[in-house]
């Protein structure tokens, strides 16, 4: 078992560690939740990621008379517990909390607070800050040189680049996506491929899929290797990144890119005739009205990716209701000992 970290207990992360029966406990969070909408299904036990692979996080900083607290959000309360050790950070990302925290001691005035969302990619961490600094030429020298000190590949503040030292790049597939600041990835790369193996399969042999939701591409490229692609996003910097990655890689099939807003104006009957599958990756709230219009189409396979099992819940009954047969749902815990899970169905009528 691991060793609990000095802040369990205190730091909202991670509220689980320790548990006995954790991942039954994570199965339980979808079963659970199908269960509300009345919905039987073959719930497989829970893919979990190992410590240590989280490549993304959101730290809060704050410079108070004995230096900076930088870290997490302590449970239930707005106070910062002050990192010193966190098991489920990369080890880049957690060797590099210490240093922040001299960055931040140099640059913040008492009483200065600020938010760093950073990424741990394949070409080194990309920061993001948000604070309330103005970036005038002395702030952006100094974050300058500490970017170079620290080995950072770009430096934004509120997504807007300030300095590049390298383009943060992923791999999405035969796909090098160079991603914008602060674009969503997923939190793991391990998670990140048990999602992309199971909706390779749950899509196999599909000739033209639409990819509703698509961020960066992280289905997308992948099932480019084998249908034609039609991706929809409403982000623009995200779908750019995409549609370059599509561009440049070699042995992919036909990609076509769609900015749109799929919550006010989801692809209606019509247009999903195009297609022989659809995946779908929403944010929480989950896809009701793309599902309500999937659901009159004449789409046969869909792989549905989830970060909330009640959503998901409440637009698999939607679709049940409407024909469809749900498949096998795996857990995917990429949020080790948080009480958050993320999953992934297959539906065919």
């Amino acid at each position: 078992m691991t060793a609990l970290c000095r802040h369990f207990g205190v730091c909202g992360g991670c509220a689980h560690q320790g548990m006995t029966e954790y991942r039954a406990f994570k199965r339980s969070l979808v079963v659970d939740a199908l269960a509300r909408h009345n919905i039987e299904a073959v719930v497989e036990d829970a893919v979990e990621v190992a410590p240590a692979t989280r490549r993304r996080a959101t730290f809060k900083a704050l410079k108070g008379e004995g230096g900076v607290a930088l870290g997490f959000m302590a449970a239930r309360t707005h106070d910062i517990v002050d990192l010193r050790e966190c098991l489920v950070l990369t080890p880049r990302l957690a060797a590099l909390v210490a240093r922040l925290r001299g960055m931040l001691a140099a640059l913040l005035g008492d009483g200065e607070a600020a938010e760093l969302r950073l990424a741990d990619t394949d070409t080194g961490v990309d920061l993001s800050l948000r604070w309330q600094r103005a970036s005038d030429a002395a702030t952006v020298a100094e974050l300058a040189r500490w970017a170079t000190e620290l080995k950072l590949a770009r430096v934004a503040r509120h997504g807007e680049t300030l300095i590049e030292l390298a383009r943060p790049c992923v791999r999405f597939g035969k796909a090098d996506v160079f991603v914008p600041s602060e674009a969503f990835l997923q939190p793991t790369r391990q998670g990140e491929a048990a999602l992309q193996a199971f909706v390779l399969t749950a899509l196999s042999g599909a000739k033209h899929v639409a990819d509703l939701f698509a961020g960066c591409g992280t289905f997308a490229l992948p099932l480019a290797e084998r249908a034609r692609v039609h991706a929809v996003e409403i982000e623009g910097s995200m779908l750019e990144a995409l549609a370059a990655a599509a561009r440049t890689a070699s042995g992919l099939k036909r990609v076509t890119v769609e900015k749109r807003n799929l919550f006010r104006r989801p692809l209606g009957e019509s247009e999903l005739s195009a297609f022989d599958a659809v995946a779908l990756d929403p944010p929480r709230v989950g896809a009701l009205a793309q599902v309500q219009a999937l659901v009159r189409s004449k789409v046969k396979r869909v792989a549905y990716v989830s970060c909330d099992a009640e959503s998901f819940a409440r637009d698999a009954r939607v679709m049940v209701d409407h024909g469809f047969r749900l498949g096998s749902v795996v857990p995917v815990d990429q949020f080790l000992w948080s009480s958050h899970i993320e999953l992934a169905a297959s539906f065919e009528r």
